[in-house]
């Protein structure tokens, strides 16, 4: 069979060939712990087709996937918990298409913790035969532990997976220079934390580098790090991978030219960071690396030039979806769905991950081939109100598109970081922005907007960032009469009047009541 034999119908015929009947529907745990790795399928479909499964047609990587998600449901049904909740929503079988599947119930933290802790009633192959992983989110909203399970060989198959096609679709454009190539992660001193284990997983299976699990590092270790020869590059959290410059004070003219890739974390990198990191390290990229606890490698950024993120073909079913958990149209926004296509023996099914997703056009080749998405902000980034819903990234960008017109200030170019403070009883909305020096930002914005100027500029820059759901109820008028009062306040870098969580994230909205 050639790539140029395959149409939708060849397409379903080769996936139930990959995954036969006597496959789809497991009659007992031991059944499962038998199955054929789903890794191995994907390895398989290369050998028949000629290509890479990345570089397969869509119509096919489609096929195989609805293949493996109805085995997903098959092995699903086995455990008691699992056949409950499918029962209870009308699944007693396979879905037949992608719509079927988006009956299945979507998931979040709840259901996660009902699986997966405690007595972890959600596993398939029970926790006392070994060869599993605990691992724990630290939680970008609370800072709350989360666990999940991990069967230890499926883990492996994904941190192999998702390290080749970083190294073949994303660093090896960037990491050019004569070997040794260095790939570096200061995430997660706590190594139980999903950050730690399983993106240091996936870094250290990046075929031809040499991998450095550093964890919080001081300015004479990165020093001492970039002593090596070598081109580097580097994945941490987003407020670590700002402070690279101010870390990076002593470093040689030598060792800035060496870091080539600086890779941030789930969310984004303001404007100022950015520019901090151009101007210190003059041949960095700045790429996005999108992780959850559930999911080592959600999606990739594999151009600087372009912000979307590109999934790894067969690592997860990614979904962005409406409030119904049906799939959004190409540009527009949704919620960011996961499942994990490795997890026979651990299956969970439809996570929601928090975020809000732009769904955009897929990569259709020549090469690879694959879905896309852009970062629109956490679910949670919700400014309410009273009765209304507002997004905060999206507010964040109008403040910022107005501010700038009246007084010439861009928030992006000034800013360390920024928070909405909302308190709902006190009907009082603030938005905290960390400069440089908060006295002369402060005067500076006073004089361009005048006495009533920050009350003026919430009002007529929220409705910019309506909700879905009431595009049309508020207006400049109505928010006028919500009873809110605005702040707009300068504070110093790193002031503690900015809400920070247990693991350093800095969330966009901090709601009180």
């Amino acid at each position: 069979m050639t790539m140029t034999d395959l149409g939708v119908a060849s397409s379903a015929e080769l996936a139930a060939r990959l995954i036969p009947d006597q496959e789809l529907r497991p009659r007992s745990v031991e059944e499962v712990t038998r199955l054929p790795s789903f890794a191995g399928k994907l390895e398989e479909c290369g050998r028949l087709t000629g290509v890479p499964y990345c570089e397969s047609p869509l119509e096919l990587q489609d096929a195989l996937v609805l293949r493996r998600l109805q085995q997903l449901v098959g092995v699903a049904l086995l455990n008691p918990l699992w056949r409950e909740r499918l029962h209870y929503f009308g699944i007693r079988d396979a879905p037949a298409d992608m719509s079927e599947w988006e009956r299945v119930p979507l998931s979040d933290k709840t259901v996660q913790w009902d699986m997966f802790m405690g007595a972890r009633a959600g596993m398939v192959v029970p926790l006392d035969r070994g060869g599993f992983e605990v691992v724990a989110s630290g939680g970008t909203g609370d800072g709350m532990p989360l666990e999940i399970v991990y069967s230890l060989r499926e883990l492996r198959d994904t941190y192999r997976i998702a390290g080749a096609f970083m190294g073949a679709y994303q660093l090896g454009r960037y990491l050019r220079g004569p070997a040794p190539r260095w790939l570096a992660t200061t995430l997660a001193d706590y190594q139980m934390w999903s950050s730690g284990t399983m993106v240091g997983g996936v870094l250290s299976s990046v075929p031809g580098v040499n991998y450095i699990g550093a964890g919080p590092v001081s300015a004479p270790v990165l020093e001492h790090m970039f002593s090596y020869p070598g081109h580097k590059a580097l994945m941490g959290i987003t407020a670590g991978i700002a402070l690279l410059p101010e870390l990076g004070a002593g470093l040689s003219p030598q060792a800035r030219a060496s870091f080539r890739v600086a890779m941030y974390g789930s969310g984004s990198l303001p404007q100022r960071k950015r520019d901090e990191l151009q101007a210190f390290f003059p041949n960095v990229s700045i790429l996005s690396y999108f992780a959850a606890t559930q999911a080592e490698c959600v999606g990739l950024q594999l151009d600087h030039t372009d912000p979307a993120l590109s999934a790894v073909p067969g690592l997860h079913l990614v979904e962005i979806v409406d409030e119904n958990g049906r799939a959004v149209a190409e540009g527009e926004e949704g919620e960011l769905v996961v499942t994990r296509l490795h997890a026979d023996e651990t299956p969970l099914l439809r996570l929601k991950l928090g975020d809000r997703m732009i769904r955009r056009p897929a990569l259709s080749g020549p090469g690879l081939r694959t879905g896309r998405f852009e970062f629109a902000g956490r679910t949670a980034d919700v400014l309410h109100l009273n009765d209304s819903q507002y997004s905060a990234t999206l507010a964040y960008a109008a403040l910022r598109g107005r501010l700038r017109s009246t007084t010439g200030l861009d928030l992006d170019l000034v800013a360390h970081e920024v928070q909405f403070h909302n308190h709902r009883d006190d009907r009082a909305l603030t938005l905290l922005v960390a400069v440089d020096d908060p006295e002369a930002t402060t005067a500076a914005i006073d004089q361009g907007l005048g006495p009533s100027g920050t009350r003026h500029l919430f009002t007529t820059a929220l409705p910019a960032s309506l909700s879905l759901f009431n595009d049309r109820e508020a207006t400049a008028a109505a928010i006028e009469h919500t009873g809110y009062t605005f702040g707009l306040v300068f504070v110093p870098r790193s002031s503690p009047q900015i809400e920070r969580t247990a693991v350093g994230k800095t969330p966009l909205v901090r709601d009180r009541g």
